[in-house]
């Protein structure tokens, strides 16, 4: 690893200790040491405002109409003390890195220039806490599909208004696929709507023709103007300054510390969509696989221009099986003479010009915006010049998506955002699969990162991990002649496709330069097989059973590992709003990592089983617990009331053992929390982990270069869910948690702290095992009867519910990471082989020190970590789980 300067190549001045550099293709700390970022999307539920689920038909329109809502609560409530417990669980986790969604809608939703000032201080709150917690922050301008009223998230209502169009009758004219409106406006049945559906909006009118306008309005609806300004300038400068205004308060905080110790960067717009750009004919859809998703109606765009404007089209038909995509027939659509395109009146009511002037002249309202750019006839219905969008109209010279439109509006953004953050990296995020565009240094000025997504398409369409997947990224880049070859058969040749097609996205970094890359988004279903790990089928046999999204996740997250090496953050956290019924609380999407559903659903069986609340059943599903429907609410802790305190703190998932709060609620846990070399000496060149037997294997390439600071290890991440403490799992009950505790506190103080090589250091194998001391976390650890009794009176006392979720979460994280004073209890239990040098633990974190050459050639050291007394038994430990309520709960049913 090439020395890292001590001044920032961004601006020259002196790089702080927390400087996070993007140099020979990784991160790198001030140090010199390589870094990974894991860690999560903070939060899906940051799309809609608190209370407004995608399914929830009731105010959806009005409330937009108003000038919308306030996303003050999103992603975190501050308020209640909860935020604490889940980014304790999130540090817990061993996550050091976290994606920060937000939208357009929630910055300017009031009306074009009208900046809710109130989110943007509650945003600056929320960040402040993640920097208390120890957490990195990648900024995230987020959008599915255009907008929320567009059936997914991001730009505020009143954009659709600017652009012409009716909300009335997008879901008439199947102008967009709108969940609470699914499958009709007038006869909504939310639940229905399929797996992933959401997605073939980018293949529908509206998006194809929002994104077009917003990307380039100019080259191809000249005669849009808004304000004197062309329909692409007026959309990207309020989306940039709404954005820059972000920018600029966070700066305004603590005279821009924030930027120096916790948000590293600002991502590009969330998978950006060409639109129309580039479309060879209007008549045709693609016959190639692209990355817009062929499921139910498929209309080709001159079939929703003609539905646009009323006119009933016969259409494909697709479904998605086990195979890919298929069509299965044609289907009749007839929006009965309704349009999108707004006259004026209906529900266009109180947005009608909303703050904004139009050229009437040259774009009257009522009719398809394409029509009035010669496109097609709307009489007839014939398309006029089939090739339109494929080439500029003024030049004749063909498009190029990524370089005459996308470059140049992140080149805007990028300035904009600078102007508050001139360190910033930035996260470059072309279109989905598409390669980034060349940008030079002159701009880059060495900050930056390549930000690329991927899912296994397969299973997060099928819902099902199948024994046989393809390799998707190599069809779409023409790596194969014939979809056969691409067919993966089995584990093992589905775990290296996977592998393979994170290492091309990899590589596609280089085309910015010796840039690291890191996977924005990755992630697995949890609702697979008709949900049977809620219970939903089988009698509820496999309630609770999450070992296929375990496969599924951990093939996804190994494939970021290997020769890989990539940072990640997953897909997603969902704190509140995830519930069995409705998933992640977005067009059905169900992947959120934790659940309070998965939560309750225990507490209301351990109730059960003391003769309380009885497992009734409704329609061969679960009957909701008082929890569950608490949560439509947004339940919190001050509303409950102190007098309860024990039970909410339970419904958050708290537990004084930290095993089973990194694990109560959590899904196909040992699949993301997982171990990693956190900071390097040198630069790892393989990682594996094996999900089943608990073995991580790290080799690192390591020279003269590398040589680190005096006393600065390689911090390897040793996750507790993988490595407990045999003591954890098995005494979670107070009388013999407590005992275990005094027993080890008794017994630690003679321990040993670190463990040699052997004298030659030639082979791992000749290098002795020697279990090393794990310590809990600062502040003593878990917290004592005592010290949790007087939290909760002095709690009690002051009425404050948030003073005893703050106490628990800073012992949750005193608890399961940090170093702590000798004498603490471990929390893990390690065999550790070593190629050179000596190892210590502390906490989750195995610090390792080994000689670095002097100079060439660089050499490569090993280390190998396994669990003392063989993995962790996830089926043992929940039975445990299941067997302790009594112990547990012999004076009423509370965790505490």
């Amino acid at each position: 690893m090439p020395r890292v300067p001590s001044t920032s190549p961004a601006t020259g001045l002196p790089t702080p200790p927390s400087y996070l550099h993007t140099t020979a293709c990784n991160f790198v700390d001030n140090a010199g040491r390589t870094v990974l970022l894991r860690g999560v999307n903070l939060s899906g539920a940051t799309k809609a405002p608190v209370g407004h689920l995608s399914h929830l038909l009731d105010d959806f329109w009005e409330s937009a109409e108003a000038g919308g809502e306030s996303f003050v609560g999103r992603p975190l409530n501050l308020d209640d003390g909860s935020a604490d417990i889940h980014l304790a669980r999130l540090r817990g986790w061993g996550f050091n890195f976290l994606r920060f969604p937000f939208t357009w809608e929630a910055l300017e939703h009031e009306g074009p220039g009208i900046y809710d000032e109130e989110y943007m201080d509650y945003t600056v709150r929320v960040l402040q806490r993640c920097r208390e917690f120890g957490f990195r922050v990648l900024m995230d301008p987020h959008q599915d599909t255009w907008s929320r009223f567009s059936g997914g998230s991001g730009a505020p209502f009143w954009t659709l208004a600017a652009c012409g169009i009716n909300p009335s009758n997008i879901t008439a004219t199947q102008s967009a696929i709108i969940h609470c409106e699914y499958p009709l406006s007038h006869a909504p049945d939310p639940a229905s709507l399929p797996a992933m559906v959401w997605s073939t909006n980018y293949g529908r009118l509206l998006s194809q023709t929002l994104f077009t306008l917003f990307f380039a309005g100019r080259t191809f609806a000249p005669k849009c103007i808004i304000d004197g300004l062309n329909i692409q300038d007026y959309l990207q400068n309020h989306y940039i300054e709404a954005c820059g205004r972000l920018a600029d308060r966070i700066r305004a905080h603590d005279g821009g510390r924030l930027y120096e110790e916790c948000v590293v960067g600002w991502d590009t717009l969330n998978e950006p969509f060409e639109g129309l750009c580039g479309w060879e004919d209007l008549n045709a859809n693609p016959t190639k696989q692209g990355s817009t998703l062929k499921k139910g109606t498929y209309p080709t765009p001159a079939q929703s221009f003609r539905l646009g404007m009323g006119q009933a089209q016969t259409v494909e038909h697709w479904t998605f099986g086990a195979l890919g995509p298929s069509r299965d027939g044609m289907v009749t659509v007839d929006p009965k003479g309704l349009k999108v395109w707004a006259d004026g009146r209906g529900r266009m009511g109180r947005m009608r010009g909303g703050g904004w002037k139009r050229d009437v002249g040259k774009w009257p309202l009522g009719t398809c915006v394409w029509a009035l750019h010669g496109v097609w006839d709307v009489e007839t219905g014939f398309v006029l010049r089939p090739d339109y969008f494929r080439f500029d109209p003024e030049t004749g010279v063909e498009v190029e998506f990524i370089t005459d439109f996308w470059k140049p509006h992140f080149l805007a953004y990028k300035r904009r955002i600078a102007q508050a953050h001139e360190e910033a990296v930035w996260f470059v995020q072309p279109p989905v699969f598409a390669f980034p565009p060349e940008v030079g240094e002159e701009e880059l000025r060495g900050r930056c990162a390549y930000s690329c997504h991927y899912y296994d398409g397969l299973t997060l369409l099928t819902r099902h991990w199948n024994w046989f997947n393809a390799d998707a990224l190599g069809l779409l880049r023409g790596k194969y002649s014939s979809t056969l070859p691409a067919v993966k058969i089995g584990e093992p040749a589905i775990r290296r496709s996977l592998q393979d097609q994170l290492g091309m996205l990899k590589s596609d970094a280089k085309i910015l330069g010796d840039y690291p890359t890191l996977v924005g988004e990755i992630g697995a279903p949890f609702d697979m097989d008709g949900k049977k790990s809620y219970g939903w089928t089988d009698g509820g046999k496999y309630r609770g059973d999450y070992s296929q999204q375990e496969k599924a996740l951990d093939a996804s997250l190994n494939a970021c590992d290997g020769p890989n090496g990539l940072s990640w953050t997953v897909w997603t956290f969902v704190p509140d709003d995830h519930s069995h019924e409705w998933g992640d609380g977005w067009n059905m999407e169900d992947l959120s990592l934790w659940s309070p559903a998965d939560v309750w659903e225990r507490e209301r069986r351990e109730r059960a089983r003391q003769g309380g609340t009885k497992n009734r059943k409704r329609n061969g599903q679960p009957r909701p617990s008082l929890a569950m429907m608490a949560a439509a609410s947004s339940l919190s802790l001050a509303t409950l009331g102190t007098a309860t305190l024990a039970s909410p703190l339970a419904l958050l998932g708290w537990h004084k053992n930290p095993f089973d709060f990194l694990s109560d609620g959590a899904r196909a846990v040992k699949a993301f929390c997982r171990p990693y070399a956190e900071r390097t000496v040198g630069v790892p060149v393989r990682m594996d982990f094996d999900v089943g037997k608990g073995v991580f294997r790290l080799v690192v390439s390591v020279g003269a270069e590398d040589r680190p600071e005096e006393g600065l290890a390689t911090e390897i991440y040793v996750p507790l869910i993988h490595y407990a403490h045999a003591r954890l799992l098995d005494s979670p009950s107070r009388k013999r948690w407590a005992a275990a505790r005094s027993q080890a506190e008794s017994s630690s103080s003679s321990s040993s702290t670190s463990s040699s090589s052997s004298e030659d250091g030639e082979s791992l194998g000749s290098s002795p095992v020697v279990p090393g001391a794990a310590y809990g976390g600062g502040g003593g650890g878990m917290p004592t009867e005592s010290k949790v009794a007087l939290i909760m009176k002095q709690a009690e006392e002051s009425g404050s519910a948030n003073s005893v979720v703050r106490g628990v979460a800073a012992a949750a994280t005193a608890a399961v990471g940090g170093i702590a004073p000798s004498g603490t209890a471990a929390v893990v239990d390690v065999e550790v082989k070593v190629s050179e040098g000596t190892w210590r633990v502390e906490g989750q974190r195995l610090l390792w020190w080994y000689d670095v050459p002097e100079g060439p050639p660089e050499g490569e050291v090993v280390i190998e970590i396994r669990r003392r007394g063989g993995p962790v038994k996830m089926k043992e430990v929940n039975a445990r789980r299941e067997g302790w309520c009594g112990g547990l709960c012999e004076e009423g049913c509370r965790v505490m």
